[in-house]
């Protein structure tokens, strides 16, 4: 059997290169396309000898452009359908509610299931800790998160430790944004995070502060985010981008 010939859309860093090439299927990937420039330094650090394009899949296919014969009926259609939809707004939490029940919040805004759910992962002996995953020989202080972004946000981050096995998927918007991105690691493994959040609420903002800068919250670096995604150690390039925390967002198209 011949090996198959790979054109790679939407390459990214180069994980599904990687993925063929651990699978052993007889294959040779004979381009790659993105556009993203910070990916594709990535991807020719890792796999210089395959063509890569930086261009659009829609520019390669050449579809044709199709005109509606009624533009402004179809935007009144479209503005119809999103008024029929029935949008349930939000739910948001009150740090004040009382705890009652399995619903009950905690602190930091979790339920009492969430939490449960947590610690049944965190004891999976299955998996491996964060602290396999994580880099010994880099400057992390660039990497701390920053007074104004604690204060902020601290009820809604999703705080893991080096002796944790989960963490919640980190999107193209880690290190930009804080909210439903990605979780950040507590380095002060020494204080008890439980004492830091039931305090919070009786003192200044200044005082609240200090008292979570105590946890020595940051983010995960790029290389260790490539760890967790399963990439192999030798897969480097991440010395361009180290301290761009936008470089994550390349991680988001393996």
């Amino acid at each position: 059997m011949e090996p198959l010939r790979v054109l790679e859309l939407y390459s990214g860093v180069g994980g599904m290169h990687h993925a063929l090439r651990e699978s052993c299927i007889p294959a040779q990937v004979v381009a790659a396309i993105d556009v993203n420039t910070v990916a594709n330094e990535v991807y020719k650090y890792n796999f210089p000898h395959t063509q890569l394009l930086a261009k659009t899949i829609e520019v390669l296919m050449q579809f044709p452009k199709i005109e509606s014969v009624h533009p402004q009926k179809d935007t009144m259609d479209v503005e119809n359908k999103i008024q029929e939809k029935n949008i349930e707004p939000n739910v948001s939490f009150d740090s004040s509610t009382q705890c009652s029940g399995k619903d009950a919040i905690l602190f930091k805004l979790e339920t009492a299931e969430e939490i449960h759910r947590k610690n049944q992962q965190d004891s999976d002996l299955s998996v491996k800790m964060l602290k396999d995953f994580l880099e010994d020989d880099t400057d992390m202080n660039q990497y701390l998160l920053p007074p104004k972004s604690l204060l902020r946000y601290a009820l809604l981050l999703d705080i893991v430790q080096p002796t944790c096995r989960r963490s919640v998927c980190f999107t193209k918007g880690y290190g930009s944004y804080i909210e439903g991105t990605g979780s950040v690691l507590q380095t002060a493994e020494d204080v008890q995070i439980e004492n830091i959040y039931k305090s919070l609420t009786k003192l200044s903002q200044e005082e609240q502060i200090t008292k979570l800068l105590m946890l020595k919250l940051r983010y995960f670096t790029p290389k260790e985010i490539a760890n967790l995604l399963g990439f192999p150690p030798e897969f480097g390039m991440w010395d361009t981008c180290r301290i761009q925390l936008s470089c994550i967002k390349t991680l988001k198209n393996l």
